[in-house]
């Protein structure tokens, strides 16, 4: 009697009992999504669109992470009707099994346990279809249930991290604002390289480039690996990147407003590792396939973001290096002196030519961090902090520690070195210009890709150079019409209409 009562179904529970139920989850799944609505007005209002997008994608993964949960909930029947042998169920355990007493067969003994695990599942699963035929369910439905918990938990724990780790690092970033309006009071339209900003930029070639020494190969970067724990960023380094990314890109704009680009490009980049991407589900897998009893794989794995941070945190220091390298060892002379005392920005400082690398790297580092704290914290309340899985204490202690270092390390440091450091690449990035403005680019580029289309397919290389030329000017009268009405201070944007832009 006690166990039909146990596993009665939805036809005899009191209808007070479902409604309640039915009422608070109801409840709190709209005032979730009510927050959500009012976080992105509020975002939307400020003219926050980085964050605001960074905002819809996590609403993109909560809605993937809610797929998954009703696949889970709808398919859970059918996965513990597959059944295997018994001797498979065998191989690869997190935990071994304990053997029965009176009992040296292990075959018997998997039996029992798996026995054990069913019995209160019988009525509603049919476990015994699988017992019939002497094999055992492929995953029993606790076990779905525990996978379940893991993947919300690790979803969430990513996103929490994400968030910390750019509001730590986007508040070490604004610190540098002094620096920028310092840098901007200084340069003036009539002397762009003033004293002041001469003075620094010496000493920025002084410090990173000058010296024997700094010039082999394995000293630079010991000197950048210690480099990226104390003093990451100078105000010398902010103001000789700042000056050599104006006179790269933007040579009659002196007054460009560094800093703002630089963090609303980290905004944008915010939006792109607050997701879960596809390779990173697959390293999920990955992980929990090599969870096997006396391989410690969790504990060798929390060596991986640590290692992989401090080799990123050294890549970006030893960048600024070479960079400060190029001008003192005149690997870059040029005719005016003005041109050749700054650094050059070029992609071939980076891995692979490609400085989006650095982004994913980080990207997967913080959820290889995330993915080791929300497999501590799902152990320690499904299965209790003794539990196998979570091993001895001194195999936990270490993961801890570096769990904490690599979330302080990556907010304080790596983060923003990435900041700058990747605007150091041959182009700039996405954030040049705000929404507006970018909108209308796009809508002019569109335009001229439809009147090409039109007239003639097979349009000269002379004529696609000339539109390219067009485009680059459009571009620069743009950031000249933002910068001039930021100086005027008449309003805090220059957003740019479709029609001037198609002119």
């Amino acid at each position: 009697m006690a166990q039909e009562e146990l596993n009665s179904s939805l036809e005899y529970e009191p209808t007070w009992v479902v409604a309640f139920v039915c009422f608070v989850i109801v409840l709190l799944s709209l005032c979730a999504e009510r927050a959500l609505h009012k976080l992105g007005k509020y975002l939307k209002r400020e003219k926050q669109d980085a964050l605001f997008e960074a905002l819809q994608k996590l609403k993109e993964e909560l809605m993937l992470l809610g797929f998954i949960s009703l696949l889970l909930t709808v398919s859970q029947r059918s996965i513990i009707r597959i059944c295997i042998p018994s001797n498979l169920a065998n191989h690869m355990l997190p935990c071994k099994r304990e053997t029965s007493e009176g009992n040296n067969n292990a075959h018997y003994s998997l039996d029992q346990s798996i026995n054990n695990r069913r019995r209160l599942l019988s009525a509603d699963t049919n476990s015994n279809h699988c017992l019939q035929k002497g094999k055992v369910p492929l995953l029993s439905l606790e076990a779905l249930h525990h996978l379940h918990i893991f993947i919300f938990v690790l979803a969430v724990v990513h996103v929490i991290f994400c968030v910390t780790t750019m509001v730590l690092g986007g508040a070490r970033v604004r610190q540098w604002k002094h620096w920028e309006d310092s840098a901007r009071q200084d340069t003036t339209k009539s002397d762009p390289t003033s004293v002041h900003a001469q003075r620094q930029q010496h000493e920025f070639f002084s410090k990173r480039g000058v010296g024997y020494w700094r010039r082999a190969a394995i000293i630079g970067w010991v000197i950048s690996f210690f480099k990226q724990f104390y003093g990451s960023v100078t105000k010398s380094d902010y103001i000789a990147l700042r000056q050599g990314f104006i006179k790269e890109h933007f040579p009659h704009n002196p007054r460009f407003d560094f800093h703002k680009y630089m963090m609303r490009t980290l905004e944008i980049d915010f939006r792109k590792i607050v997701g879960i991407s596809w390779y990173l589900w697959l390293f999920v897998v990955l992980f929990l396939l090599l969870n096997v009893e006396g391989w410690h794989t969790y504990f060798w794995l929390a060596f991986l973001p640590l290692i992989l941070l401090l080799l990123v945190g050294a890549k970006l220091e030893h960048i600024i290096i070479r960079l400060a390298q190029e001008v003192t060892q005149g690997t870059r002379v040029q005719d005016d002196h003005e041109a050749a005392a700054r650094v050059k920005p070029s992609d071939t400082h980076f891995w692979f030519n490609k400085p989006r690398i650095v982004l994913n790297l980080i990207h997967f580092i913080l959820f290889q961090n995330s993915f080791e704290i929300a497999f501590f914290f799902w152990i320690w309340t499904t299965y209790g902090f003794h539990s196998c899985i979570m091993e001895k204490l001194g195999y936990i202690v270490p993961r801890l520690i570096m769990g904490v270092m690599v979330q302080v390390l990556c907010s304080y440091s790596t983060l923003p070195l990435y900041a700058i450091v990747s605007q150091m690449g041959s182009m700039y990035k996405e954030g040049m210009f705000d929404q507006n403005v970018q909108q209308s680019i796009g809508s002019w580029m569109e335009h001229a890709k439809d009147k090409q289309n039109k007239t003639d397919n097979d349009e000269s290389l002379s004529q696609r150079t000339q539109m390219h030329n067009m485009m680059n000017t459009k571009l620069s009268q743009i950031d000249i019409v933002q910068q001039e009405t930021a100086a005027n201070e008449t309003t805090t944007t220059s957003p740019v209409s479709s029609s001037q832009l198609c002119s």
